[in-house]
């Protein structure tokens, strides 16, 4: 047996496939993530259509979910820095498979944005859960490129999503699509179960009374050898959101709060609306599904570039760029003709610089938050921010119904991912440092 701290040499040594399949895993469920939350875009102009449903109305609809994510992100992830990564994740998992299945029953409005509450608070709780997990799971050499892997996961589920749906819409009803991704998530559920350990990590901080137990059977099944006892810690930590508002945190906190809050607003308006926009243009919803696909499309591409990247430049002028770049982007979707190329080139240029400040945001929330407050602050952040992923698609839902043109749109929701990239550029630039460069100054 050896006394070393496991989770330190996890950091240091290459990843071992046993990592690999966990940081895979994470992928996955930000993938089901993806679709999860674009699966009412996708069904939005039959909901529409056969419920007589406004610009107005449809953009509450698609906001309903975003409820439920805001308070999962700020009641449930902080239970994965208390009760472990593990359980929370299958927790968020059972009521995301819970609410898509149901909201396939729906027959009215109030019936389906409850279901859609209901799927929002498991992808709330989960994605900052699996954030720390994929952080918690990589070596130190491979994390941001690790985080971007499971940012982009979000994409891609959105993209595998889109073409599904693109299917399904062509052959059935709008209720297809969440009888689908339900089944989808009850096949995760049961992958999650059987592979994906508990975050050693975290396990180390927590230090129950089967804590070693637990530590040194993911080391057996990693094939390292035992510990004989868990590595010394020098103050309990304080496990609650107030923690992320103290002295050392405050003004990062603030920062990075504010600054997605700014980005959540631009990037749901996009998410939420681009299938509708296309609809209403003269292509049919099939098409709109399509459009949103090469969204995706872009942002696994632009995502993994941006993850890339981190290891070798500040992560600060990254994501602060990607974001106004997304901001130019989406002005420019807005005066782009309803030719279908041009739709779809500028929707894959958006989809990159959209994603990419997604992965520029996941990265900078597992440098600014420490081990014991990453799933904690993470929610916190994604929670407040998902208040202007709620804002985003009914504030343009309110600006389309009272006439205003389709570029003025665009670019009054443009502003929120200006604003956030200036909110960024003012964190700390120590925290947001290339790795290497990190390391020299250790």
């Amino acid at each position: 047996m050896t006394q070393a701290d496991p989770s330190a040499q996890l950091r240091r040594e290459p990843m071992s496939s046993f990592q690999i399949v966990a940081v895979a895993i994470c992928v996955a469920l930000n993938a089901l993530d993806g679709f999860d939350i674009l699966a009412i875009t996708f069904a939005g102009p039959g909901i529409a259509r056969e419920w007589g449903l406004g610009p107005g109305g449809l953009g509450i609809v698609i906001s309903t979910g975003l409820v439920g994510m805001s308070v999962g992100s700020l009641l449930l992830a902080p239970l994965a820095d208390s009760l472990g990564r593990r359980p929370i994740i299958l927790v968020c998992l059972a009521l995301m498979t819970v609410g898509m299945l149901l909201s396939a029953t729906a027959d009215d409005v109030i019936a389906l944005s409850l279901w859609r509450v209901v799927t929002g608070l498991g992808i709330g709780g989960m994605l900052a859960s699996i954030n720390a997990m994929v952080a918690e799971y990589s070596n130190d050499a491979r994390r941001d490129f690790c985080v971007s892997l499971m940012t982009i996961g979000y994409p891609l589920g959105g993209m595998l999503g889109g073409m599904a749906s693109a299917w399904l819409l062509s052959a059935y009803d709008w209720r297809s699509v969440f009888v689908f991704g339900g089944g989808v998530s009850t096949l995760v559920l049961i992958l999650v179960w059987w592979r994906l350990p508990e975050s050693i990590e975290f396990l180390v901080f927590q230090r129950s009374a089967q804590a070693l137990t637990r530590v040194n059977t993911i080391l057996r099944r990693m094939g390292r050898a035992n510990i004989s006892d868990m590595p010394s810690r020098t103050r309990q930590p304080r496990m609650n959101v107030w923690a992320a508002f103290d002295k050392e945190l405050i003004s990062q906190t603030a920062l990075i709060c504010a600054a997605y809050f700014l980005y959540m607003m631009t990037c749901y308006y996009v998410l939420g609306w681009i299938p509708s926009i296309v609809t209403a243009l003269g292509f049919t919803a099939s098409v709109g599904a399509e459009v949103s696909v090469w969204t995706n499309l872009g942002g696994i591409i632009g995502g993994a570039l941006l993850g890339y990247l981190a290891r070798h430049i500040h992560l600060k002028p990254l994501a602060s760029g990607a974001m106004l770049f997304t901001a130019l982007s989406l002005a420019v979707f807005g005066r782009t003709q309803p030719d279908l190329f041009a739709l779809k080139a500028v929707a894959f240029v958006l989809g990159a610089f959209l994603y990419s400040s997604a992965v520029g945001f996941y990265a900078t929330f597992v440098r600014v938050f420490p081990t014991h407050l990453r799933a904690t602050g993470t929610g916190l952040a994604i929670g407040l921010g998902r208040f202007g992923g709620m804002l985003g698609p009914v504030l343009g839902g309110w600006l389309m119904a009272a006439g205003t043109s389709r570029p003025s749109v665009a670019a009054i929701m443009a502003l929120g991912a200006a604003l956030s990239a200036i909110s960024i550029w003012l964190l700390r630039g120590s925290m947001l440092a290339a790795p290497t460069r990190l390391a020299l100054s250790r």
